[in-house]
């Protein structure tokens, strides 16, 4: 037996030899003399510090490190410096190793991105997220080395293919994680394919059952959809020959995930979304011919089948932000389907798949900056020092998120915003004075108010007042972070002064009735007002809402109660009521809250966001006032709160013993007809005896729209309710929606 071990071991051995050879090879296109020295140099201490270490999965750890390192020159391109630290980005967090070492065997640079890689350890205030507060400093060192995000994405995307040994809730968080923050990232730094795989992993844990479903159905018609592209491509190949274009023309399947949301936004099943691929000519052109090669293989292309002339999309006159550029169209196919066309050249290619890593290597050819500028941007958002983590988070995934949009200033000077800004975000972009001064603008010189939303091409001129200041519901009329920070830094400025004044009103009136002016008491008037701070108790006596009559007024309470209680602030009295509540349902026999019983006493209710009836895959969620909300993992609120309040996540499952009904909505599309509603309710309530709430219908030119809330057991009795409803002559769909 033992002898088995020590080959077993053996084989390992040469496993990780076959692995790190495979990595050198990838490195080779980047690799300078003295590099294999420092990877090899690298690879020795990675392996020494994680020998007996092991992944979830009984492999040794080593092979995770060379994984990432893997990703990290061959699908993101990058160099030596990177493929070191993506060797070590775990060792000072696992081992024994600190950053010291790493500074002295391989310089201060490779040491500071591996500080920036590190988790951070240490106590964070209970309501921010520990996830949120890794993710900002990760987002700090970015400002510095962009390469800190991209070995991060490595690190993740190996993470993700590897997660079939995690536990289901690990699994959960996780992903919720990497759909809520590291893909919108890998799209803004143009990494495309990373954030493909990203989204489709995601989905594989996230929406188990619809993955699977569609990729078989993709599986089923693969040999079909080859034949139609080998079709569709053959005269391109002849007439780009023809006109002396190199070119290399192929048809790429479209993620599960896009196919998914082209499912769901258009509400249509599988078989009805037709651009389940898109066409690619990818062009051999020199820099100087590039845009000119780009058009005349659009106009071949629109030659020989005829375009959708809305759905021209032009990134190669203005690349998008992240340096993407490209020729995008759909056009007719001889089948009478639309086929989406993107014609680019080989540079813009590899800038498409491998991002930002493949923008230095064109560096000095290119003059677009849209990196360096959103980099900027990212830097004037950790620049707000006071940010709370989450409020940051958010922020900045909206901004990450939205399409371009390009502003021209009075001088016709171009700007760039996200889509859905507004007219204030415009004055804040050009300048924080001029939009906290901001009180109209002028939008292609026409009066508009500040919560105009702009258009692309739009030319705006900002008008200001020096009697304006920043108000409190400007913050629902700006959408991009430098606009956000700033009003909300000019706010709290503002409330400093009046909390200021307030305070010294405060310990005038307090000296007057003979109470001591110091923090316990403040704690205990807060408490007793109900105010979350001190400063909103300042705040409160300068705009006279507290006066002396309601100090005399707590001076009484407090003789009533014994003096010696001390109150706790409601903060932590909230915090109290999370623990408490988690630690219920963790000291539970198992750690999982059963639903649809009181074993336990546990307070907790249905969320209204999603509904969720028995059979739904759900989690419980730890709220501060309404105990346990139960959610549908695929709640349109569940990646935002397993990704940022993973801690408050409770296992949860439901509790088939009792018969309890549901309330759920189904809305039934068809052709009108006579007597349609009453067979659909004779569906419902005489051969499921399910009882209906209410029934809203909308007939339009022969067309049947229409809603029902009903009440159910759970999903099986729903989907055999919506089997028998299918079968209505003139039903044509019926979805299940969320309330």
């Amino acid at each position: 037996m033992k002898n088995a071990l020590v080959i077993d071991l053996e084989a390992e051995k040469q496993e990780i030899l076959k692995r790190y050879r495979a990595l050198l090879r990838a490195c080779k296109p980047t690799m300078q003399r003295g590099d294999k020295k420092e990877i090899r140099k690298a690879f020795d201490m990675a392996l020494e510090s994680h020998k007996n270490m092991r992944r979830k999965s009984g492999e040794p750890y080593i092979y995770h490190p060379i994984a990432v390192a893997q990703i990290a020159a061959e699908e993101i391109g990058l160099g030596t410096t990177s493929i070191v630290c993506a060797l070590l980005h775990d060792v000072v967090e696992d081992t024994d190793i600190t950053l010291e070492d790493i500074e002295r065997e391989f310089g201060k640079k490779t040491a500071r991105i591996i500080d920036g890689l590190t988790k951070i350890s240490g106590v964070f205030d209970y309501n921010s997220s520990l996830q949120a507060e890794n993710f900002r400093k990760m987002l700090l060192t970015l400002a510095d080395d962009v390469r800190v995000i991209l070995i991060k994405l490595a690190d993740r995307l190996h993470n993700m293919r590897t997660m079939d040994f995690m536990p289901r809730q690990k699994q959960l968080k996780i992903a919720s994680e990497t759909i809520y923050l590291y893909a919108p990232l890998a799209h803004r730094l143009g990494l495309y394919a990373i954030k493909s795989e990203l989204e489709d992993l995601s989905m594989k844990y996230l929406e188990p059952d619809t993955y699977k479903y569609i990729a078989t159905q993709l599986n089923e018609k693969k040999a079909e959809r080859s034949m139609f592209i080998k079709r569709f491509v053959e005269p391109i190949n002849e007439i780009l020959a023809e006109q002396g274009l190199v070119a290399d023309v192929y048809g790429r399947p479209k993620s599960i995930h896009s196919i998914w949301n082209k499912m769901k936004s258009k509400n249509i099943p599988f078989e009805e979304v037709y651009d389940l691929f898109a066409i690619r000519i990818i062009l051999d052109s020199p820099p100087e011919r590039e845009k000119a090669d780009c058009w005349k293989a659009y106009s071949i292309v629109t030659d020989l089948y005829r375009p959708n002339p809305d759905r021209l999309r032009d990134w190669v006159s203005s690349p998008k932000g992240n340096g993407y550029e490209s020729l995008h169209t759909t056009v007719m196919g001889p089948k009478g389907q639309w086929v989406e066309i993107q014609i680019r050249t080989q540079r813009m290619n590899e800038i498409a798949e491998k991002g930002f890593a493949a923008h230095w290597k064109y560096k000095e050819s290119s003059n677009d900056n849209g990196l360096d500028q959103w980099i900027m941007k990212v830097r004037e958002m950790l620049s707000n020092p006071e940010a709370n983590a989450l409020d940051f988070l958010d922020d900045f995934k909206m901004n990450l998120f939205s399409d371009e949009i390009f502003i021209f200033t009075p001088k016709g000077a171009l700007i760039q915003l996200p889509q859905g800004a507004t007219a204030l975000d415009f004055a804040f972009e050009i300048h924080t004075d001029i939009g906290a001064k901001c009180i109209g603008a002028k939008v292609n010189h026409k009066l508009v108010p500040l919560s105009y939303k702009l258009q692309n091409g739009d030319q705006v001129e900002i008008i200001t007042s020096g009697k304006q200041a920043p108000k409190e519901d400007w913050l629902n009329i700006v959408m991009t972070a430098k606009a956000k920070s700033k009003i909300k830094s000019s706010l709290k400025e503002e409330k400093r002064k009046i909390a200021e004044t307030g305070k010294e009103i405060l310990e005038r009136k307090l000296k007057s009735l003979k109470i001591t002016y110091s923090t316990d008491n403040l704690n205990k008037l807060s408490y007793f007002f109900k105010l979350p701070s001190t400063q909103d108790l300042f705040i409160a006596v300068a705009n006279g809402k507290i006066e002396l009559k309601d100090l005399r007024e707590y001076l009484s309470s407090e003789k009533e109660v014994d003096n010696k209680v001390v109150h706790e602030r409601p903060e932590r009295t909230e915090y109290q009521q999370i623990e408490n509540l988690l630690s219920r349902v963790k000291t539970a026999e198992s750690d999982t809250l059963l639903i649809g019983e009181d074993m336990q006493k546990i307070d907790y209710t249905l969320a209204a966001c999603c509904n969720p009836i028995p059979g739904d895959d759900v989690f419980g969620f730890v709220t501060v006032n309404e105990g346990i909300k139960i959610h549908r993992t695929n709640c349109p609120n569940a990646a935002q709160l397993m990704a940022n309040y993973g801690y408050r996540v409770v296992k949860a499952k439901w509790n088939s013993q009792r018969e309890l009904t549901f309330l759920t909505g189904l809305h039934i599309v068809g052709i009108d007809d006579v007597g349609l509603i009453n067979n659909i309710t004779k569906v419902i309530s005489n051969d499921f005896k399910v009882n209906m709430r209410s029934i809203t219908v909308d007939t339009d030119n022969g067309i049947f729209d229409g809603s029902i809330m009903i009440y159910v057991n759970d999903t099986d009795h729903l989907d055999r309710l919506i089997e028998n409803l299918m079968k209505v002559k003139g039903v044509t769909g019926v979805t299940r929606f969320d309330a």
